[in-house]
């Protein structure tokens, strides 16, 4: 890490505690954008707003494929600028309110549109807050190769990210289940109350903008120290850039990871879009309920972001990350397996609530731990590269991240929409209306596909060759490529006169 206009300047200070905080806590707005548009989207407009399941997975899906395409220019983008606020944070800022803004009106669309024109709004809308908080997401996680070089820290600063990650999630999602989703005498499962989700859209927007200006603020104060865009001899073209972005597909450890992140992201997007069906039909819990359902997940955090440098630290990332998925993953189809076969607690059992949080609570760690050390390898990716190329493209390298993440999610929904129209579950049923064969056959469908795409990810993650050691060894390189720059420098500038 170096100052803007000296690649080989002193290392900077310690990060402190309220730097480390302010730029965990920047996740609570994807937190809270990821909850709302994974679990609530699809269902509001399914089962509230009455649009068809194949029409609402449709529109969701083709705006995580259009926001794909943009993530890698943006990342391109942030890798190129200078500015005196660096490379990263004038992203960080101008994201802050069109976020905001875009995420609150998805929840509102105009009275009287047909089943197409309402598909068209949720495309719309959702474009453009995806595009928005992509620019801050990028622009964020690209800092942390910048912040610290430590190979155990790195992991440290990731655990602390998703550990805010997941109390915008769950946290609000717990939230708005107790106040904005209560139960109603005409709606005694709030989650299909229409106007619940003023409160809710409201509330989100506004922990969005806040979280991206603390994260900005708190921030703020490592631009000297962030690395300023690589200055290069030549003017690049669009040939350069498209090389360039496409170089990182050519690193065989960000392959390892990216192939692992399809799949994985294919299954969380198909979960997270079928979990509320069968919370709230198969073991009919109420708003309240759900609630304390999500808090098993800020459990899950907290119990995840000490264990995963520890995990890494012992049994190395890339084992950490194959580990606890396999276990993980496996916890968490339980009770649908089980209940397929009519060996789990029913609906309304006394114990069904204490026993679901308890898994919950096991499996979201196993995955959280899966998830940090994988996020975390990615950052190691960034020296890996720089020892080839002679660039750090830390903005590239997330990018196509987000890009997969984003295809794969995209993915994971249509899969919902699917296996939903394959198991002939009507739009805006009652509860009572929904059948045991309907609930049978999203079983049967969805729990094959997701220890599927789990298992066949993880295998892609032994072709990720990057070790602790092999890290240190990158950065050796490196350092040494930087002192002799240093020295040529001097040598051509004797007298110490600033360089033009």
């Amino acid at each position: 890490m170096t100052r803007p206009n000296d690649q080989a300047a002193e290392q900077p200070p310690p990060l402190s505690r309220g730097t480390k905080l302010a730029y965990g806590a920047g996740a609570i707005a994807n937190g809270v954008k990821n909850v709302a548009f994974a679990a609530y989207l699809m269902f509001f407009y399914n089962q509230v707003v009455g649009i068809s399941a194949a029409i609402v997975s449709a529109a969701i899906a083709l705006t995580l494929v259009i926001d794909a395409f943009f993530d890698p220019m943006l990342g391109r983008w942030t890798d190129m600028t200078k500015s005196r606020w660096g490379r990263r944070h004038p992203f960080i800022y101008g994201a802050a309110a069109p976020t905001a803004l875009f995420f609150a009106i998805v929840w509102f669309p105009p009275t009287g549109m047909t089943d197409g024109q309402t598909g068209l709004w949720i495309f719309v809308t959702s474009i453009l807050t995806r595009v928005s908080i992509s620019s801050f997401e990028i622009a964020t996680q690209a800092m942390i190769p910048e912040l610290t070089e430590r190979y155990t820290e790195r992991t440290k600063l990731f655990s602390l990210r998703y550990w805010f990650l997941y109390i915008g999630q769950y946290g609000f999602a717990a939230f708005c289940l107790l106040t904005f989703f209560k139960a109603t005498e005409e709606f005694p499962k709030g989650q299909l109350n229409p106007d619940s989700y003023l409160g809710f859209a409201l509330l989100g927007s506004a922990l969005i903008f806040t979280a991206m200006i603390v994260c900005g603020l708190g921030t703020h104060n490592r631009i000297p120290w962030l690395r300023q865009r690589d200055e290069r001899a030549a003017r690049p073209t669009v040939l350069t850039h498209l090389k360039e972005m496409g170089a990182a597909f050519r690193n065989r450890a960000f392959l390892a990871i990216f192939a692992f992140g399809v799949l994985k992201f294919t299954a969380i997007g198909l979960y997270s879009a079928t979990a509320l069906y069968f919370q709230t039909y198969l073991f009919g819990f109420d708003a309240s309920q759900l609630a304390l359902l999500t808090i098993d997940s800020v459990v899950a955090a907290t119990i995840a972001a000490p264990l995963a440098p520890r995990m890494s630290a012992k049994l190395g990332k890339r084992t950490s990350a194959m580990l606890f998925a396999v276990v993980g993953i496996v916890v968490g189809l339980l009770p649908l397996i089980l209940s397929y076969f009519d060996l789990f607690f029913v609906a309304g059992d006394a114990e069904l609530l204490p026993v679901m949080f308890v898994i919950g609570a096991v499996y979201g760690a196993m995955i959280a731990i899966s998830l940090i050390n994988t996020s975390s390898m990615l950052a190691d990716v960034v020296e890996d590269s720089a020892v080839r190329t002679h660039r750090h493209d830390a903005g590239i390298f997330f990018a196509a991240s987000s890009f997969m993440q984003q295809c794969s999610t995209a993915l994971g929904i249509m899969a919902n929409g699917i296996i939903l129209t394959w198991a002939a579950f009507p739009a805006k049923v009652g509860p009572d209306d929904v059948t045991e064969p309907m609930i049978d056959s999203l079983i049967a469908h969805y729990v094959p596909t997701s220890l599927g795409l789990w298992v066949v990810g993880c295998a892609f993650l032994f072709f990720y060759p990057i070790t602790q050691a092999r890290h240190e060894r990158n950065l050796a390189i490196l350092d040494a490529r930087r002192a002799e720059a240093k020295a040529r420098e001097a040598d051509n500038n004797p007298t110490g006169a600033p360089m033009r």
